[in-house]
């Protein structure tokens, strides 16, 4: 590069947009996204150990997808392309793969290859770069707005990882534009910028989780604010306004928020629930869907979801639709909200201004996301789980049910009130009543969140995975879906395994989040072997990560913080339970909760209520059994001086909040053999623990213990026998 090229680019930077300059170039200065890059996650350790394979970056605008993908380009030794699939061609893929075969042949460096708008290039674009792709030449990492599973092809969507970002959170907003006016480099560090805090609060709300739009906005309110007479450039509440003006809504004519809104809309129509009806019809015509489009969507609905109930239905919408040719918008749209609201009540009106009351909110306060289950399943069901959790009303009573349909921001909000008069006055009561069992449904379920990332299947590892998994007895099948519990686990999660033993909980914790990560505690060195061996079937980032040592020591290991910490088994022999939940408390996330299994000793099977003890000596099946009850009941021991309640307390005492304790009674068949009592009456553990045997020799005579011993053997051995067991399932948050 020569002088004058240098100097052209320094001006270029020096001019470029304050969203450009300001673009993050590591990730510790990377804000927002923290599912998908906080500390610990896949992608986070995959960019820093410069191990990536092919993304894709899926979102709206303004969310970071170009900005992590510099980040990366800042980060990794391989060789980096940029192309925009708005201006590449084949002929400029076939020069990046040449150039790319070229490095890795010669040099053996890998080439990223960065596609902004990915969406933009056709099937044989796409198809062109596939090979090289498959053969490792060229690591891809796409930008999309638009649905991966519908914009990418098949086989390139299925050889790369897909990271959803979401909209960036107030919080997130703010300290972007609290940055920008602090950097002295890239910002207005250098100027003495005020901005009142309504300004602040004005440009972050509109700005709606886009941090390229709140960063326009600022420039151009400091840009074109002269400074006063001291030097200060103050930003007020009216410049704000005029630097952003209206809230763009997150809309698209042919993708995803068309069919997740258009699905939204007539699912509340189905659903009658005239409030959140009219909220997605004023999303859409905000947005300038088409309104041919909403009325071909009602002429529909009216005869599938209301048919002959109301005949009616049909005649109302096509003679709205006939009417609104003739009016036109604006007016027309009185003529979309009277068939909607005709629909949404059916069989059960023309009062149409609670549609204007629905488009004030969209054009005033931040724009809510449709909720999970309301999301059109039929294209990305697989991927991110839309549509799951959804109830079909026609498959209950009066065909209605109770569910949510508004966003959970705008629950309880209403835009429909019937009248007093004629037919509306016959459903006022429904209506009101249907209100308050949507109210109480959303009350009772808190609303699922999105999925928001998405690993393509590896057969290898799902098989070995499903084996692992599969090869448990039902018993511990049972308490593993005990720990693991009902509710939807996110794919981005941090997991803490306690006591991986085995790893029954360690397998099930890897295939629930491929995108977060999972870590083990073991107190052995042939545990931590075994589990290192085991897992040798999974991808290098994708394994568990093995700490060895004790629960009270693991805030030494923990350089992250857990969103679910899980164990079975974990706290039973320890002295101290109190201090390990209190080691425990102090490695969970904000939001994160302790999912623990442990087995009662003081309710475990008797050996003495197996035994037909009629033929025995007198007094010695009482004293048996008193020994038994001593033993399961030593105060002086960690594993049997405790009750399910101790560990409540344990865990209040620990700083926890303590969400459920129950106790869980597994019943089971147990096949008892000769090993299995020579166990019990043998020499005791490796470890120094007495036997079963030894301890009732402290108190019984050679010849009394050789009858129990004798009964076991010819009474239990041979045929299943019945086993009791209890364990105590303690669910517990960090404390609020």
């Amino acid at each position: 590069m020569d002088l004058f090229a240098h100097a052209r680019n320094e001006q270029n930077e020096h001019e470029a947009p304050l969203a450009a300059r300001m673009r993050p170039r590591n990730l510790d200065e990377f804000i927002g996204q923290e599912h998908v890059v906080g500390p610990g996650r896949l992608l986070r350790r995959a960019i820093q150990a410069d191990q990536l394979s092919s993304l894709i970056f899926y979102g709206p605008p303004g969310t970071g997808k170009t900005t992590l993908a510099m980040v990366i380009a800042n980060t990794t030794s391989s060789r980096f392309v940029t192309l925009n699939a708005v201006l590449a061609g084949v002929q400029d893929i076939r020069k990046v793969t040449a150039e790319a075969r070229e490095d890795r042949d010669l040099y053996g460096r890998r080439t990223i290859l960065f596609v902004d708008e990915v969406h933009r290039w056709n099937k044989a674009q796409q198809d062109a770069l596939l090979p090289w792709v498959e053969n490792g030449t060229i690591v891809m990492i796409g930008a999309t707005t638009e649905n991966p599973w519908f914009s990418v092809n098949k086989a390139l969507l299925s050889r790369s990882r897909v990271f959803q970002l979401v909209p960036l959170s107030e919080g997130d907003l703010l300290k972007i534009a609290e940055q920008a006016i602090a950097d002295a480099e890239r910002g207005y560090g250098k100027l003495n910028v005020i901005i009142q805090p309504d300004a602040m609060d004005h440009l972050v709300n509109v700005a709606n989780g886009d941090a390229r739009s709140l960063l326009n906005a600022l420039e151009l309110a400091v840009e074109t604010t002269d400074p006063d007479n001291q030097g200060r450039t103050i930003i007020s509440l009216a410049v704000a306004e005029e630097s952003i003006q209206r809230r763009a809504v997150l809309y698209d004519r042919e993708g995803d928020y068309h069919f997740d809104t258009i699905s939204a809309f007539i699912k509340s129509i189905r659903g009658s629930d005239p409030d959140a009806a009219l909220y997605w019809l004023s999303k859409m015509v905000y947005a300038g869907e088409d309104p041919r489009f909403i009325f071909r969507r009602l002429l529909i609905s009216a005869s599938e979801d209301i048919g002959l109930a109301d005949p009616q239905a049909l005649r109302v919408v096509e003679s709205a639709a006939a009417t609104f040719d003739r009016v036109g918008l604006p007016e027309g749209q009185f003529h979309l909200a009277e068939a909607t609201l005709y629909l949404a009540t059916a069989p059960k009106s023309n009062s149409t201004m609670g549609y204007f009351d629905a488009l004030e909110v969209v054009r005033t306060e931040r724009s809510s996301d449709v909720p999970a289950h309301l999301k059109d399943a039929s294209r990305d069901k697989e991927g991110f789980g839309h549509g799951e959790g959804y109830l079909y009303p026609h498959a209950y009573r009066d065909h209605w049910v109770a569910q949510q349909y508004l966003p959970s921001s705008l629950q309880g909000r209403l835009f429909y009130e019937p009248g007093d008069q004629g037919y509306e006055k016959s459903i006022q009561v429904q209506v009101q009543q249907r209100r308050e069992a949507q109210l109480a449904a959303v009350v009772d379920t808190s609303d699922a969140a999105d999925v928001l990332t998405f690993s393509p299947v590896n057969a290898n590892e799902s098989h070995w995975l499903t084996r692992a998994i599969g090869s448990v007895g039902q018993e511990l099948a049972n308490l593993r879906e005990i720990v693991f519990g009902q509710e939807r686990w996110e794919r981005h999660w941090l997991v803490l395994d306690l006591n991986a033993g085995s790893g029954l909980l360690t397998w099930e914790a890897l295939r629930r989040v491929p995108e977060g990560g999972v870590w083990v505690l073991v107190d052995n060195e042939s545990t931590a072997q075994a589990l290192i061996e085991q897992s040798q079937h999974l991808t290098q980032l994708s394994r568990p990560q093995v700490w060895g040592g004790a629960i009270p020591d693991v805030t030494e290991h923990a350089d992250v913080r857990f969103d679910r910490i899980i164990g079975r088994n974990a706290l039973g022999s320890l002295q101290d339970k109190a201090s390990a939940l209190k080691a425990i408390a102090d490695i969970l996330a904000a939001e994160g909760a302790l999912s623990l299994v442990e087995a009662i000793p003081s309710r475990a099977q008797r050996l003495s209520d197996l035994l037909n003890t009629s033929a025995w000596p007198q007094g010695l099946a009482g004293a048996f059994r008193e020994l038994e009850e001593e033993l399961y009941n030593d105060p002086t021991s960690p594993l049997t001086n405790w009750k399910a309640d101790d560990l409540a307390a344990f865990a209040t005492e620990a700083g926890l909040r303590l969400v459920q304790v129950t106790t869980v009674p597994l019943e089971r068949q147990v096949l008892i053999n000769a090993k299995t009592i020579e166990g019990w009456f043998g020499e005791g553990s490796k470890k120094g623990a007495p036997s079963l045997g030894q301890r009732l020799r402290s108190t019984l005579s050679d010849d009394q213990v050789g009858t129990i011993e004798l009964a076991c053997r010819t009474q239990l051995v041979g045929d299943p026998v019945p086993w009791h067991a209890e364990y105590v399932h303690l669910q517990a948050a960090r404390g609020r």
